[in-house]
């Protein structure tokens, strides 16, 4: 499931970077958000169903972690609300992500170790530009893009290809 997963982030990555350069309309946005938001949130509950050992659950906090982080999206851009609120949201991820880089790690898993602390910048980004209100200009929404395609989109295909 990650696979399938990293896929979409990737897809819904790219829509955003490309709302955040004036290419795409809030609530465009929002519908893709709310897709990939319900496909994760719904990968979640599947692997919740399925867990049986503790580490089980490690896949299901990330998979709720995306899941909510694009499901805020998706709601706050319907609903043209203010975005501190999401922000303080990716304060609270970006910390966590540091212990999931630590548990890639020590599970021999580099590339997600490095993923994760990757995303976890990505998510203080957001942090920073929607509670301080830090003005990143065109680097945002190009780190998004970039991100998305470098981390999620394309190890998403490799996944599924099975060249991983």
């Amino acid at each position: 499931m990650v696979g399938l997963m990293l896929l979409f982030v990737g897809g819904v990555l790219l829509v955003n970077g490309m709302g955040g350069l004036g290419k795409v309309e809030a609530k465009s946005m929002a519908i893709m958000n709310f897709m990939v938001g319900g496909l994760a949130l719904f990968v979640a509950l599947l692997s919740l169903i399925r867990a049986e050992a503790p580490g089980d659950y490690f896949a299901v906090c990330a998979y709720v972690l995306f899941s909510f982080t694009y499901l805020y999206v998706a709601i706050s851009l319907w609903l043209d609300l203010d975005m501190s609120g999401f922000g303080w949201f990716c304060f609270f991820v970006a910390f966590t992500t540091v212990p999931f880089s630590l548990m890639s790690f020590k599970s021999g898993d580099a590339r997600f170790g490095v993923f994760w602390l990757i995303w976890g910048a990505l998510w203080f980004m957001f942090y920073l530009a929607n509670v301080p209100k830090k003005d990143f200009g065109k680097l945002l929404p190009y780190s998004v893009i970039s991100i998305g395609v470098l981390t999620c989109w394309v190890p998403g295909l490799l996944i599924l290809t099975e060249n991983w």
